[in-house]
């Protein structure tokens, strides 16, 4: 005899559901119905088809499992399974030991977590942890003064990373990219931290300066940090000490900020250690190019023949054995006439009210008003192109249309220079070279932002350091998961195609057809919605890691994975990484 239950159709009409009973007489199987469940709901329907195949029933759901703990799981199963692709456990030491596995901690929660050493050491340990980041790695309870020590761990294994990153993402021949930025100090005492002044000479809060190498693509490579008070330009020595004798590079390109690669860097620096550089002339260096360097001969620099978005190469005494690549940008220069002629209503304006207190004796002798001048005239940075009268009851100006002029003809024109050969490095590739500098940029902002290197938390220089190091390589890994995942964000995942669609590196930045149709539709080819890198990664943080357990065994757990969305399961794809498979793996090693 045994109890089941039966789905009737019913025709046009809903389905009869039947719990029935079914013996055997013999030959013959008899059934009769018990009772008509079609009323009752579907899950109450499930449960008692349940309950008569021999399950078991229970009266709530913890009554079967409970989830004992659930940690956001899904980036850092994205972080940690990228920084193991990567190499990064082995790049920060061959031999496993728990400071590695503090320094991986530490790097992959500043990438999405970014706090202070003691806030971190709480994020990692099992009572207090936010994430599964060290549950993954088996830290146990971690202590802030052991992040401390893993600082000076980390800063003493720095040249050593930095050798391995060099070795994969710098080749014989390859071109470095170098600039510096400041970053400030809250309320510490450090030999590092020095006051630093802005434009107008007050003096803001203690900071610090670092400088960061990259290569050609914008993949970190090493940092430096500076005492606050360090000009940009003194640290390119440094930075060519690491090159030559840490890096064991035979044939670089230098390329920096024409604010940073001076001429008397390049001779005191650059030539001496036999290094190429490529980098461009501020205003008084384009404006040499302007003199005629001897009778009978015309100036290299000769603006009116120029063409829009093309370049030019050129030569000149000033600056031996250096190509120097002219570039006009017509919207540039459009820009500038346009703020310039906006700079210099607004100064007529200061000097109108000015004249207007004069003449009304609101203002009286030329002492008083040369004060006034002195103070208002040049508030827009151009009194330089007015001539200005005053006496005892009088104001008048006119402009200086000479000067104006001799500023507009550098509207929108800027030369790059380098010491490379056309053979080993064209014109067009020099230009792009010098631009590609933007990628440093973009690494300041990102470690300044989203990894947070300020305030900075930390005392003694040593430390401060390790932290800017510990920033850097947290942005190696952040610039590495942003490349992968580049589908899924706002951002152009083809380059490739936008470059290719200029004609000269000269001309304005175009995306690609991929980028016009994800800011029309902010959905990917897929349909699935696009996210900026941040929220990206707090939507993967809803991939929970949960420990279960059952009724039978309520002291062991074990590991459950909940299921990902489309999105998420797309964002893995991208990575290669399989979440559950990642945690199985991870426990059991």
């Amino acid at each position: 005899m045994s109890f089941h239950v039966d789905t009737i159709p019913n025709r046009n009409s809903p389905p009869a559901i039947l719990l029935r009973q079914a013996w055997r007489e013999g030959k013959r199987i008899r059934r009769r119905t018990i009772a008509n469940l079609s009323k009752l709901p579907p899950a109450l329907i499930d449960g008692i088809r349940t309950v008569v195949r021999g399950g078991v029933a229970f009266p709530d759901l913890e009554a079967a499992v409970s989830i004992r703990r659930a940690l956001p799981h899904g980036h850092v199963a994205a972080i940690l399974g990228l920084a193991r692709q990567l190499g990064l456990p082995r790049i920060l030491h061959r031999t496993a030991s728990r400071d590695r596995d503090l320094a991986l901690a530490a790097i992959a929660a500043r990438a999405f977590a970014p706090d202070s050493k003691l806030a971190t050491a709480r994020r990692l340990s099992p009572e207090t942890a936010d994430s599964s980041l060290g549950p993954l790695l088996g830290l146990g309870h971690v202590h802030g003064n052991e992040l401390l020590q893993m600082l000076d761990w980390l800063l003493n294994r720095q040249p050593w990373i930095e050798k391995s990153l060099a070795n994969r993402h710098l080749k014989g021949g390859a071109t470095l990219l170098y600039d510096v930025t400041s970053s400030y100090f809250e309320g510490r005492r450090c030999p590092l931290a020095h006051f630093g002044y802005s434009r107008d000479g007050k003096r803001h809060r203690k900071q610090m300066v670092f400088g960061l190498l990259c290569a050609a693509d914008g993949s970190p490579v090493a940092v430096q940090v500076f005492p606050g008070n360090t000009a940009d330009p003194s640290t390119v020595a440094d930075q060519v000490a690491t090159i030559r004798r840490r890096f064991g590079i035979e044939r670089v390109a230098f390329i920096g900020d024409r604010g940073m690669v001076t001429t008397a860097r390049i001779r005191e620096d650059l030539q001496p250690a036999g290094l190429d550089w490529v980098s461009a002339l501020n205003t008084r260096g384009i404006r040499k190019l302007l003199k005629t360097p001897g009778p009978d001969q015309l100036p290299p620099l000769r603006p009116g023949e120029l063409l829009p978005d093309a370049v030019a190469e050129t030569h000149s005494p000033d600056f031996p054995g250096e190509r120097l690549l002219v570039c006009l940008n017509p919207r540039l220069r459009e820009e500038r006439a346009r703020k310039r002629e906006d700079l210099l209503r607004d100064t007529e304006t200061i000097l109108r009210d000015i004249a207007a207190a004069v003449q009304n004796k609101r203002l009286r002798g030329k002492d008083a008003i040369n004060r006034r001048v002195g103070r208002d005239a040049n508030r827009k940075k151009v009194e330089k192109h007015f001539r200005i009268h005053v006496t005892d009851d009088q104001l008048t100006w006119t402009r200086r249309q000479d000067r104006i002029a001799a500023e507009a003809q550098l509207d929108g024109i800027y030369v790059v220079r380098t010491s490379l050969a056309a053979e080993a490095l064209g014109n067009h590739a020099a230009v792009e070279a010098y631009k590609n500098l933007a990628n440093v940029e973009r690494a300041f902002r990102s470690i300044k932002s989203l990894l947070q290197v300020r305030p900075v938390f930390v005392r003694t220089s040593a430390h401060v350091r390790a932290h800017v190091f510990l920033c850097m390589l947290a942005y190696y890994l952040q610039w590495n998961l942003r490349r992968r995942l580049a589908p899924l964000l706002l951002e152009d995942d083809d380059r490739d195609a936008a470059r290719a669609a200029r004609s000269s590196p000269v001309q304005p930045a175009r995306v690609s057809e991929a980028a016009a149709r994800k800011a029309n539709t902010r959905q990917t080819a897929d349909g699935l919605p696009l996210h900026s890198f941040p929220t990206l990664l707090a939507d993967l943080a809803t991939l929970t890691l949960n420990e279960v357990t059952l009724p039978g065994s309520p002291d062991a757990g074990f590991p459950l994975v909940a299921r990902p969305t489309p999105l998420q399961q797309r964002a893995f794809q991208l990575l290669d990484i399989q979440p559950d498979n990642f945690v199985a793996s991870t426990l059991a090693g």
